[in-house]
């Protein structure tokens, strides 16, 4: 008989995150799978077309089971309603768990927003005895404190219940950034694993021509991504704008994305009178190769937070998948990544002068330097961040 896995995911299809490649891997290898998740919402906070916003629902997916709940909408605008979007897959989710969990083997929780979506899972290994893996993307309480809250000796004692609760109740855990191991272990007991398995680089249709951001020659600077404070573009964009003016005309800053910090950076090129900052909008995922082979830089830019330090952001293998040479205006294992396999240049995001100068450095690279920036973005693909290898490896470990 085929063993059952059921995957808890605050984010799945037609959501685009990596869980539904995981989730259509297994499949594929035999195992039956189900998916218990949101309706579709992210990331312009209001409900996918063709879906509606129920309580709870269930619908087919490559022939996998997704069990839906209802999910709070208007978020982007609303911190208020962003917590309350947590909260209520934490509470749905956990009761539709506890109603369909029994029949699963193994629980996969694809942790990569709050960790309150991790409950619903938890509370199988607590009430059914299964178990549990976490895939861990975002480290808690540091995230929590990194996205403006204050740390107080309440919060900090709640989040510290809360975070153990959830960790001692996992059996192992994976984790997309190495620094994450120290983060996690004050929370758990002695014997739960936690192995390093990054996000990996994406797949993509390269027989696309490659997209003419201007119809001068200009060296091409490409953020792609979700566009929020923490991003830190208000930065890229300031150290870009104090360029002299020789470089500036011939370079060019690609915004390709939205988020609640779009109107923000419109606003900051406006007031600045800033040239050659354009704004591309959302792109199909399915079309990004094209937007990212026409450039001649990639971006990966994150807020100077203790906690950004330990992230990798996915868009960082999807870049190298992109083989283009990478700038990174990041802390940590990110920059240690780009730096140990030269892949690029790194600049500290907190500082506009040193940002302005990695600019420079990019728009006088020559030929060569670019072109081992590009050979090192090949070799790393086809190693550390191939997907087949980490796949498998997630299903090895949740399996022990």
């Amino acid at each position: 008989m085929n063993k059952k896995i059921l995957i808890v995911t605050e984010y799945f299809y037609p959501e685009e995150f990596k869980i539904n490649e995981i989730a259509s891997a297994w499949k594929e290898k035999g195992y039956e799978v189900d998916i218990l998740t949101q309706n579709p919402t992210y990331p312009l906070g209001k409900t996918f077309e063709d879906y509606s916003n129920t309580w709870y629902s269930k619908d087919v997916y490559k022939g996998m089971n997704i069990y839906r709940v209802k999910a709070v909408t208007g978020y982007r605008e609303s911190l208020f309603k962003k917590l309350l979007k947590y909260f209520t897959f934490m509470i749905l989710g956990s009761i539709v768990s506890l109603k369909i969990g029994k029949r699963y083997d193994y629980i996969f929780g694809f942790d990569v927003g709050a960790l309150t979506g991790m409950v619903p899972a938890v509370l199988l290994k607590k009430f059914y005895k299964k178990r549990v893996t976490l895939w861990v993307q975002d480290v808690w309480p540091d995230s929590v404190y990194a996205y403006g809250f204050k740390k107080t000796k309440v919060l900090g004692f709640l989040l510290d219940g809360f975070v153990s609760f959830v960790y001692r109740h996992s059996s192992n855990f994976a984790v997309s950034g190495k620094g994450f191991v120290k983060k996690i272990n004050p929370y758990i007991d002695k014997g739960q694993d936690i192995v390093y398995l990054p996000n990996w680089a994406d797949t993509f249709n390269k027989e696309l021509t490659p997209f003419e951001f201007s119809e001068d020659a200009k060296v091409q600077f490409t953020f792609a991504g979700n566009v929020g404070k923490v991003q830190n573009l208000d930065n890229i964009i300031k150290a870009f704008g104090s360029l002299p003016e020789a470089y500036i005309q011939k370079s060019q800053l690609n915004i390709i994305g939205d988020g609640s910090h779009l109107q923000n950076l419109h606003d900051l090129v406006d007031k600045k009178s800033i040239a050659n900052v354009i704004f591309w909008g959302r792109k199909p995922r399915q079309e990004m190769y094209k937007y990212f082979s026409g450039s001649d830089f990639l971006i990966v830019s994150l807020v100077d937070e203790p906690i950004f330090s330990l992230t990798v952001p996915a868009k960082v293998q999807t870049y190298i998948a992109a083989n283009k040479p990478i700038m990174a205006v990041i802390n940590g294992d990110a920059a240690d990544i780009i730096r140990d396999n030269a892949l690029g240049y790194t600049s500290k995001p907190d500082d506009i002068s040193e940002i302005k100068n990695t600019f420079m450095r990019c728009i006088d690279a020559d030929v060569n330097e670019t072109k081992e920036f590009t050979k090192n973005c090949e070799d790393l693909t086809a190693t550390t961040f191939n997907k087949d290898k980490i796949i498998d490896s997630l299903l090895e470990l949740m399996m022990r």
